[in-house]
């Protein structure tokens, strides 16, 4: 089950995020002063993505709603429990480059924000290509790499035997058990 802290590990892995709680208890997340994400008291998520996108995550989602603001719709809200986390990791990636400034937005999608050592707690010896691999996919925690198998993870462009060895060897003495 996908919880808030994997949210809030995700937003706050993007560059310029900063979160907010309001007196309301909605946590969200924004860039540039514009938000992207949140998540409310009853355990749903609101995702501000552009149309075409809300349409994809209302197509594989039973239980997701379109947000509007008037007629215009503004993004999708689904609970956090119906999406799992690589799911989750992908679509707030997604809201964040439709808000982020343009700017920061293409140093994101061509990885060049994206440094050794400085996204989640994926261990810095992997090196850049890897790094900017697993985040651009949306993968930015032991816990998600966990969950790969060492086929899928050389199946990124960028991941090589050695970032699969480092990270499965890092896996193993955090006690965590790779897939496969």
């Amino acid at each position: 089950m996908t919880t808030l802290a994997q949210l809030r590990r995700t937003a706050l892995s993007l560059p310029g995020t900063s979160e907010r709680v309001t007196s309301a208890g909605l946590v969200s997340f924004t860039v540039g002063d514009t938000w992207f994400a949140s998540a409310d008291q009853d355990g749903r998520v609101r995702l501000r993505l552009l149309p075409a996108e809300g349409d994809e995550v209302l197509g594989a989602y039973p239980s997701a709603e379109r947000l509007t603001r008037g007629a215009t719709a503004i993004g999708v809200r689904v609970p956090l429990a119906d999406i799992d986390g690589r799911q989750l990791n992908h679509w707030v990636l997604r809201a964040w480059l439709a808000r982020a400034p343009k700017r920061l937005a293409a140093q994101v999608e061509d990885g060049s924000a994206v440094a050794a050592g400085e996204v989640g707690d994926l261990p810095k010896a992997i090196g850049g290509p890897a790094t900017r691999a697993l985040a651009g996919v949306g993968i930015t925690t032991l816990a998600q790499v966990a969950e790969l198998t060492g086929a899928e993870l050389l199946a990124l462009h960028g991941v090589g035997p050695k970032a699969v060895r480092v990270l499965t060897e890092t896996l193993v003495a955090t006690g965590r058990r790779p897939a496969g």
